[in-house]
């Protein structure tokens, strides 16, 4: 591999949020999905990461497109970013079941990829995150 086709952790951050915002644009859960995901770093400021995740699987019966955030957080802590966590399937379970060092790092790596996603939602998907 050469120099050039190295990415840096950030640009593998980008790529990875662009193609989930790129899977459920037009998906009827889309707009549920970008507000959501536009309010989680708030919720896991104030709540932590496990509260704002079992806040996401709650809602997920009622707005579609939820379950997919979730999904898509776990697919890039465990596969993108390589954590190690109890539960490889399922991020919210990993940090039940895990120590502080994985929900710290997890909690990390959540909002600075969230930081892409929402930027990509907003260009990709037309939402207004006051409405609800």
């Amino acid at each position: 591999m050469s120099v050039s086709e190295v990415k840096t952790l950030d640009q593998r951050r980008a790529r990875h949020a662009w193609n989930a915002i790129q899977n459920i644009k037009n998906d009827s859960g889309a707009e549920h999905y970008a507000r959501e995901a536009k309010k989680l770093p708030m919720r896991i400021m104030s709540a932590g990461l496990g509260q704002a995740l079992a806040f996401l699987r709650a809602k997920a019966s009622e707005k579609p497109g939820l379950e997919q955030l979730h999904q898509d957080l776990t697919d890039w802590v465990f596969k993108g970013r390589g954590l190690q966590g109890a539960v490889s399937n399922s991020l919210l379970r990993s940090i039940i079941e895990g120590d502080a060092v994985f929900l710290r790092r997890a909690t990390d790596e959540v909002l600075a990829y969230l930081e892409w996603l929402n930027r990509f939602a907003e260009a990709e998907i037309a939402v207004d995150i006051t409405k609800e």
